[in-house]
């Protein structure tokens, strides 16, 4: 537990293999976690090669973990092998639907953080990318991905270079609801916020954005309104592309 509460994320990575037998070895491992209805419904794509990474890499906005990670994988929402598996065995499958959807993607989320942390105990370092639903399209033509099959999440994975400053997370107490949920008075925000806002980095974000407070560089730089909008019709487009609406 101790070394998890000291996990970095790692962008920078050692030119040193992973082996396919250690690899493979935590990816059985992570695919004991939990399943919706112990269907299993997700898959992962292996990137290894240079070329091939080149070819994902516009996807992650060129990101340089994509190239330098001596293995990239991307979990993959997956109900086209379920759905095969029904038609073959003369059962009606009815999983082209949002919900069916949703219950791959909560699968290939799980077993990605299960791998993360198997692989994190081994000594790799990660990185989740989440570009992955921006460009789901440009990966989709990438890897082949056949209908009912969606990709959720990429990790790039590597023995570390060094390891980096741990970033700051909110404290507990704002996160955790008892019973019910508590709603954020003002003051619980200011109180909740303040050690964040008070770190030099983010004054720094500020100051370099010509912005008045930090939430403002999130809201108007980071992630802004046309932006999500953009990404969540594509995001739905998609969707529809590989038969899940």
């Amino acid at each position: 537990m101790e070394s998890m509460k000291n996990r970095r994320t790692v962008r920078k990575y050692l030119s040193k293999d992973i082996s396919s037998e250690l690899l493979n070895d935590l990816l059985e491992i992570s695919f004991r976690a939990s399943t919706t209805g112990n269907m299993q419904l997700y898959s992962v794509v292996v990137t290894r090669d240079p070329e091939m990474k080149e070819r994902l890499a516009p996807a992650h906005y060129h990101q340089p973990a994509i190239k330098t990670a001596p293995v990239v994988l991307t979990f993959c929402a997956d109900f086209g092998r379920f759905t095969k598996w029904c038609e073959q065995r003369k059962a009606v499958p009815g999983y082209n639907n949002f919900q069916s959807f949703m219950n791959a993607f909560m699968d290939a989320i799980i077993v990605a953080q299960t791998f993360c942390t198997v692989a994190e105990e081994a000594g790799l370092g990660i990185c989740y990318l989440g570009t992955t639903t921006y460009n789901p399209q440009m990966i989709i033509e990438t890897l082949k991905l056949p209908k009912l099959v969606f990709p959720a999440t990429t990790i790039t994975v590597g023995y570390p270079d060094g390891m980096p400053e741990q970033v700051d997370r909110l404290h507990p107490d704002a996160i955790i609801h008892n019973e019910y949920y508590n709603d954020y008075t003002s003051a619980d925000i200011d109180r909740i916020y303040a050690y964040k806002e008070s770190l030099a980095e983010n004054r720094r974000f500020i100051t370099e954005n010509a912005k008045e407070t930090l939430a403002q560089v999130f809201t108007d730089i980071r992630y802004t309104k046309k932006d999500n909008r953009a990404i969540s019709e594509n995001f739905m487009k998609v969707l529809q592309q590989q038969d899940f609406l």
